[in-house]
């Protein structure tokens, strides 16, 4: 390639990357006039409303719950559970229950090995 060829060549490509500059620069410009004209929307602010006033009423519903008698139910249970859990109720029938299940599932699998007999002798270890 001669000089003037390589000069031509590396002006076209300057260009080229110009022109991609050039509308990068556009497409941020306009993507952001578009958000901003989305987020300044009507359609936008009353979602918000909507979605600000719901969660209100939500709010008002779950403490309207929270004081009825269902809430106090539950609140009484949770207090409950935390007095058998400070004075280790919870603990001693946690402990006695995995100490059963494990106790249990020792016993199969002793079963199921007496069933299967003894392992072959010689198998290279």
């Amino acid at each position: 390639m001669s000089d003037s060829e390589s000069q031509t060549s590396n002006q076209t490509s300057g260009a080229a990357q110009g022109e991609v500059l050039d509308e990068l620069r556009s497409l941020g410009r306009n993507l952001s006039s578009l958000l901003q004209s989305a987020w300044e929307s009507e359609e936008r602010k009353k979602l918000q409303q909507e979605i600000e006033s719901g969660l209100n009423e939500m709010g008002k519903s779950l403490k309207g719950a929270a004081e009825g008698p269902t809430g106090q139910a539950i609140k009484a249970d949770l207090e409950d559970l935390h007095q058998r859990m400070r004075t280790g109720e919870v603990e001693q029938r946690l402990r006695s229950e995995l100490v059963a299940a494990l106790h249990a599932a020792n016993e199969a699998i002793k079963k199921a090995s007496e069933k299967m007999g003894p392992p072959p002798s010689g198998s290279g270890s």
